[in-house]
């Protein structure tokens, strides 16, 4: 679930729908029909189909299968992870200076990187006949994987804000996106998983066998070809249901959205306002705690416990814990608050460190149950609170359109380097502990290494990402009337990272 969800900056408040459809309004001009949701929802999917995939079994793959030792590993994922970071602030810079063509401002974008993404994927599972070179063959397209994921998801998101005026017909919208993205995240999981599931089943493992590493037959590199080469065909088939159902429409704002504030200028402003410091530091830990928390299950369940056979279940288990229970939070955060709401995501806290203690099957599903609902609201908070950060910040300064670009993608890109430094960092603590790539067995200090990473590490980080957020300023939220005209200001900008 790297994962994630995409950012959601278009909620719009109920009293703001309300105002913005007032009756002598057309609000049927901006109907969108059920098939161009639909299809505006498939077209998230192959991303998530990916993201989910490699989430949970990159590193496996890359340390078990690929064999390239630890230290160079946690560069792929470090470089990897910060190209992604990079790309966001990139990426809405050259597409706010596209010009609009034929088919759009933003299709074109979205198009145009799928079939690269693709190919990306692909040779990202690819295991080439070279050894020596291998760490830089994965850490070129892990970067450019997860750059040109960037590229696409820009204006893919972006595009809710121009397929219709109607706030109500955008909520909608937003949700059948959402709705079919998390089912690609588990949907990419899960067919990865039991394609490859055969690889795990075909190593012949001793276990009086300890640091000896395994030849990869023939038929392990042939199921990871077959699964990536599955979920890379989800780019055009998805791409092309996008393609016949969504029609990008003219930005009826572009005209009147007028001259903003410098992205430096607003950077700096941003940067000072203290409700948004708090939530960037706060979910700088979180963000990070929840990904080495799903990097590293597939690890733990293969080395720190006797639980190979349940990993394909495990994951599942997790991911539609995170899907079922996305609604439960929704309500939870009407109904008592979105701070008080935040210490939800404690719960993931005392049973990972009861399943490093005692690695049973039975602690492990249990485990998974509350690691997916845990991990379901620390992706939903911080994009429901963002908005009330938005407006906090336009309450008090009273700037133009523009700075919501920065506010989100700023977000983004930091959240996206703290998982960088955690996953790079937490990987090279397998090298300092001894680990052998591709031994069936590993020595008593990596075991001791994968329990803590999956039990003290995001514990750690929880506790402290909350005290932040507990600690710090509560937004103001404005008044029905000040809303409606913040709404509209929201609305002029494509910042969708």
């Amino acid at each position: 679930m790297d994962a994630s969800p995409s950012p959601e900056p278009t909620t719009v408040p109920p009293v703001e729908t309300q105002r913005l459809e007032e009756p002598g309004s057309d609000s049927r001009a901006g109907r969108l029909s059920f098939c161009t949701k639909v299809c505006y929802g498939i077209g998230g999917v192959p991303n998530q189909v990916a993201s989910g995939a490699s989430a949970f079994y990159l590193q496996p793959f890359l340390l078990d299968v690929a064999q390239i030792p630890a230290a160079q590993a946690s560069l792929v994922l470090f470089a990897g992870k910060v190209s992604g970071a990079v790309a966001d602030p990139v990426a809405g810079f050259l597409i706010n200076r596209s010009r609009r063509t034929g088919s759009g401002r933003l299709m074109p974008w979205v198009m145009g990187c799928m079939p690269f993404i693709a190919l990306a994927y692909f040779f990202l599972w690819f295991l080439p006949p070279f050894i020596s070179l291998r760490g830089l063959w994965y850490t070129s397209f892990y970067c450019l994987f997860q750059a040109l994921s960037t590229f696409f998801q820009v204006p893919y998101t972006a595009l809710t804000m121009i397929l219709t005026p109607s706030p109500r017909e955008r909520d909608s919208a937003t949700t059948y996106r959402m709705t079919m993205e998390m089912i690609g995240t588990l949907v990419g999981a899960t067919v990865h998983g039991l394609i490859v599931s055969g690889a795990n089943k075909s190593q012949q493992c001793e276990d009086t066998v300890v640091s000896r590493p395994v030849a990869v037959s023939p038929d392990t590199t042939r199921l990871y070809t077959i699964a990536a080469a599955v979920v890379a065909v989800t780019y055009p088939v998805c791409g092309t249901l996008l393609g016949l159902g969504v029609k990008e429409k003219p930005d009826p704002s572009a005209t009147a959205s007028g001259q903003g504030v410098s992205f430096l200028a607003g950077l700096g402003l941003t940067a000072r306002h203290p409700p948004y410091l708090i939530l960037v530091f706060s979910f700088l830990f979180i963000s990070a705690a929840v990904q080495v928390e799903q990097n590293y299950l597939v690890l733990f369940c293969m080395h720190a416990s006797r639980l190979h056979d349940h990993v394909q279940s495990l994951v599942i288990t997790i991911l539609v814990a995170a899907m079922v229970s996305t609604p439960m939070w929704e309500w939870v955060l009407q109904r008592f608050g979105k701070k008080t709401s935040a210490l939800g995501i404690c719960v993931m806290v005392p049973f990972a460190i009861l399943l490093a203690a005692v690695p049973t099957a039975p602690v492990a599903y249990v485990v998974a149950i509350f690691s997916g609902m845990s991990i379901s609201l620390s992706l939903l908070l911080p994009w429901s609170m963002l908005p009330d950060v938005v407006d906090d910040f336009q309450l008090k300064h009273q700037h133009g359109p523009g700075l919501e670009t920065i506010f989100y993608s700023s977000y983004v890109f930091f959240t996206k380097l703290s998982g960088a430094f955690a996953l790079g960092i937490s990987t090279l603590s397998l090298e300092f502990a001894g680990y052998t790539v591709g031994a069936c067995k590993q020595a008593e200090e990596v075991v001791v290494t994968l329990k803590v990473l999956i039990g003290a590490v995001p514990t750690c980080m929880i506790i402290t990402g909350l005290c932040i957020l507990m600690v710090g300023p509560t937004p103001k939220v404005p008044r029905p009337d000040t809303s409606f005209q913040l709404s509209i200001r929201r609305r002029t900008s494509y910042s969708l990272t």
